[in-house]
């Protein structure tokens, strides 16, 4: 990431870029949802739940777990994925702070 300049900003801005960068793709977001509505770690379901390829599917899945979001464990030959829970609770609150700081107080634009 050399010439973004990362480590220009905050800790936190970064990590909040992490999430949102994470969250920027519908296909990572229906993922997120159904690894959130299954409640347990899932392994092939996930291809066969969107209309993508095996091969985007997991592209997706690695930037997610990349970002922290998502957590996998090799099941013999298969990758089992599941949130992580701890790093979720951390972008929430990330993301949350963020938006709460917005109060709109000056009634600009």
């Amino acid at each position: 990431m050399g010439i973004t300049k990362t480590e220009e900003f905050t800790i936190k801005d970064n990590k909040i870029a992490k999430y949102a960068k994470a969250l920027a793709h519908p296909a990572r977001v229906a993922i997120l949802q159904l690894l959130i509505k299954k409640q347990a770690c899932i392994c092939g379901d996930i291809v066969d739940e969107l209309p993508l390829s095996q091969s985007t599917v997991s592209q997706h899945l690695k930037e997610l777990k990349e970002a922290g979001l998502i957590k996998g464990d090799i099941d013999g030959a298969k990758m089992c994925y599941c949130i992580d829970e701890k790093e979720w609770e951390n972008a929430k609150t990330y993301l949350n702070n963020l938006f709460v700081a917005y109060t709109n107080k000056t009634k600009c634009c």
